[in-house]
């Protein structure tokens, strides 16, 4: 109930400080939209040379894509820890989170977060209409279930990856940080796995499982039933990386000594 009573104080503390500059919000949300845009019209662009891409269709694609959005809208609005190296361990802020008697991640991950993101989420919903409606998908009532499970799922592979790439910075207070290159790694995530070699399908699937986020529990809905055991793997690989992200997380705070001066 306090982690609950926190979370839910934060987001109202959010949303007053967000609604003060409503310009602000409109032109991230566009801006977001129009990045989303150019990622579709670059598979409009590749499907006018070729109908099919190692047999799968242009709307199959599509409805990847949207799929992937969901799950990445949750990821972006609370794990927006992309500075964290540069802000909370060479700037200091770190020692300011450790002196408050909550779980430190939790407090970064309000303070970092952006829920203006979760438009994404909406986008990614209307992607996938569109793209199953040309597709002539069926659906039944348990799939909300299973989509639910998949998203949080896919969300979780998301957070649990670059928490533990947050987490190296309590071992090194470099300023740089692989975060853009793994954010790049990341989109791979949104075509299928089987237009890439032996070694980089083992990567997405194993090691940086990011074929979790979009394509593999995608392929469930597209009836993809040769993807199915990877499909409904998802909700597992999301919660024993983020798990593991989080021991990394709790050990590396433990080693930490602070800023100095």
């Amino acid at each position: 109930m306090f982690y609950t009573s926190m979370f839910v104080q934060y987001i109202s503390q959010y949303m007053k400080t967000r609604l003060q500059y409503r310009t602000d919000v409109v032109v991230e949300l566009l801006s977001d939209l129009l990045f989303q845009a150019v990622n579709l019209i670059f598979i409009l662009v590749v499907f006018g040379h070729t109908q099919l891409l190692n047999g799968w269709s242009r709307d199959e694609i599509i409805f990847i894509y949207g799929f992937f959005l969901v799950p990445f809208a949750l990821f972006s609005a609370f794990f927006n820890i992309w500075d964290f190296n540069e802000r909370y361990i060479v700037k200091g802020e770190m020692d300011r989170i450790l002196t408050r008697p909550i779980h430190s991640l939790f407090q970064v991950i309000l303070e970092r977060m952006e829920l203006e993101s979760l438009f994404g989420a909406f986008t990614g919903l209307a992607v996938m209409l569109y793209a199953g409606s040309r597709l002539a998908l069926d659906f039944h009532w348990y799939d909300v279930i299973i989509f639910v499970a998949f998203v949080f799922g896919g969300a979780l592979v998301y957070a649990g990856i670059f928490v533990a790439i947050a987490s190296i910075g309590f071992w090194s207070d470099a300023r740089t940080s692989i975060m853009p290159t793994m954010y790049n790694i990341g989109n791979y995530g949104r075509y299928p796995v089987d237009i890439y070699n032996q070694i980089i399908r083992y990567i997405l699937t194993w090691i940086l499982p990011f074929a979790f986020v979009g394509v593999y529990p995608a392929a469930y809905f597209l009836g993809k039933t040769k993807w199915y055991g990877y499909a409904f793997l998802t909700p597992v690989m999301g919660i024993v990386f983020f798990v593991m992200s989080l021991i990394l997380w709790n050990i590396g705070v433990k080693k930490y000594r602070g800023a100095g001066n």
